[in-house]
């Protein structure tokens, strides 16, 4: 089993928001991972006196030891499970109510001899690479589904008609991009934020197929520095229009 993940803060000064993190179980057989990007919320408040740094790894290692533990649960169950023991953690300081209370995007994967399963919620990535068809791309696409129609996002955020992402409900998990696959047809997986995704997404400096090779051979902190390059040659974000100029970045890659 190959087991690597890299991650790293998109400015020095500030907590990084995204989680990153692998579970084995003592038997040695199968596994878990989960990543979170968490959402930073505007000037003005979001309602809540934790940090979303706080909330991600709160919510990340729930949704990990769920994942690794509970294998009579399907993924969506954890995460709602997760969610729900994350919003009891300060229900009582925070107005979990506000629509920018702490939430994050969500990829799980887990794994044993005979299936592996996989979550993904917003646009946070999970790439498979499958024995005999290449790689594929596991998206929640609502957020380019919504730019492409022109839509403002802000006001969609959890609510019908819009996207979803990990906050205070735990019926969010129903909206999740979820499927499994037999285990003898996945050689590999991997999870990437989108502050390192923006590599294939934002740069176009390959695609998910050359992306995957690029995480094989060289590992997730080389896509991480090659995300950076781009950023540096691009400061004034003008030839690639993006919010920030450099972000979070988390990668996690798994030979099972």
């Amino acid at each position: 089993m190959r087991i690597e993940l890299a991650t790293a803060p998109g400015d020095q000064q500030y907590p990084n928001e995204d989680y990153a993190s692998v579970a084995l179980p003592a038997s040695g057989s199968g596994g878990a991972l989960v990543v979170l990007d968490g959402v930073t919320p505007p000037e003005g408040g979001d309602g809540c006196v934790h940090s979303v740094d706080w909330f991600t790894a709160r919510l990340g290692g729930s949704l990990l030891e769920l994942s690794g533990s509970r294998r009579d649960m399907p993924l969506t169950q954890c995460l709602s499970e997760a969610i729900a023991r994350t919003a009891a953690a300060h229900s009582s300081t925070c107005d979990l109510s506000h629509p920018l209370t702490p939430q994050a995007t969500v990829v799980a994967a887990r794994w044993n001899t005979e299936r592996v399963e996989h979550l993904v919620l917003s646009d946070s990535v999970l790439l498979i690479e499958r024995t005999h068809d290449g790689v594929t791309p596991v998206l929640d696409d609502r957020i380019d589904r919504l730019r492409a129609e022109g839509r403002r996002l802000a006001p969609l955020r959890n609510v019908a008609g819009g996207f979803f992402t990990a906050a205070a409900d735990p019926a969010v998990s129903r909206k999740a991009v979820t499927g499994e696959l037999p285990r003898g047809e996945v050689r590999a997986l991997a999870a990437l934020t989108d502050g390192a995704s923006r590599w294939v997404e934002r740069f176009g400096e390959g695609d998910w197929t050359e992306c995957f090779a690029l995480l094989r051979k060289e590992g997730p902190q080389a896509l991480i520095d090659r995300v950076r390059a781009a950023e540096h040659a691009d400061p004034d974000r003008t030839a690639f229009p993006r919010g920030k100029n450099h972000d979070d970045a988390a990668v996690v890659f798994v030979e099972p």
